[in-house]
């Protein structure tokens, strides 16, 4: 069943914040690159490549109901440089945030609108984010705990780093 234009309109909004979510997890890659970590950069890409998937399902979602996918204006992220490792996962937790507030905001519309067809994708988004945001506060957490001893910090860099290779398309 198709949607309506303003349900649509949103969801369109929300797969531009994944591509802005993108573009974010890349900027904070450059910002662990810059300090020799390779392995939170590479965790950050990985992030990076994660919301480009999620893009995707509600690229996919729209197409599948005879709706029109768009992908709107995305801003430069607002990422300073010369980010400590502690402010890189502060920031991809407030970015994160927003996501999920976003998330929110769009399954209330759509409940709304009495758009049940939406609900099993909204339905994983909202338990996606519960996992997104609970990752990277461990991550702040152990940071934290760190408390910027440098063993410490390339001992999080080997293991953020073990992460395995997925790609955008799911």
């Amino acid at each position: 069943m198709k949607m309506s234009t303003d349900l649509e309109k949103k969801f369109q909004d929300q797969i531009t914040l994944e591509f802005e979510a993108s573009i974010t997890y890349r900027q904070l890659a450059i910002e662990a690159d810059e300090q020799d970590l390779p392995g939170i950069a590479s965790w950050l890409r990985h992030q990076a490549d994660e919301e480009i998937v999620h893009a995707n399902k509600f690229i996919d979602h729209l197409s599948d109901r005879g709706n029109h996918a768009e992908i709107g204006q995305i801003n430069a992220p607002a990422v300073k440089t010369g980010l400590s490792v502690l402010e890189i996962f502060e920031a991809a937790l407030a970015h994160e945030e927003k996501v999920s507030q976003s998330i929110r905001d769009l399954y209330r519309e759509a409940e709304a609108e009495g758009d049940f067809d939406s609900r099993p994708l909204l339905n994983w988004f909202v338990d996606e984010q519960i996992e997104e945001e609970a990752t990277a506060s461990e991550i702040i957490g152990r940071v934290k705990l760190i408390d910027g001893e440098g063993s410490g910090i390339l001992r999080l860099d080997a293991e953020l780093g073990q992460r395995p290779e997925e790609g955008t398309e799911d």
